[in-house]
């Protein structure tokens, strides 16, 4: 998922809603967010959720990709502006375009700047 390998992916257990945590060494502020599905295992209703170290997650924004195997980018129509700074950012994706609620994604990045 973070390698840049077509070969590799990530793919969930079945069963909603699925979620994949990052960490960061340092608080950032997210400004856009790219993901790559394998079409028919997309996310439909998505969010991004952001917390300092051991703070409780908000939600930052919704999402709603397309269910298509090429990269999308969220936020460029609508930025999250003024976004808390976090240190770790939850990605959850509360169903899938898969009967069985399985999720797989094959390139993810999150593009921002530190805070």
């Amino acid at each position: 998922m973070f390698d840049s390998n077509e070969e590799t992916c990530w793919n969930s257990d079945q069963g909603s809603p699925q979620w994949v945590l990052l960490d960061f060494p340092q608080a950032v502020r997210v400004s856009e967010l790219q993901v790559q599905f394998q079409g028919g295992f997309a996310g439909k209703t998505c969010r991004v959720e952001g917390c300092l170290k051991d703070g409780d997650f908000e939600k930052l924004t919704d999402f709603y990709p397309e269910d298509k195997h090429s990269l999308q980018i969220s936020f460029v129509a609508f930025p999250i502006w003024g976004a808390p700074p976090s240190h770790r950012l939850k990605i959850v994706f509360e169903n899938s375009t898969d009967f069985f609620g399985r999720v797989v994604v094959y390139a993810l990045d999150v593009l921002g700047e530190r805070a």
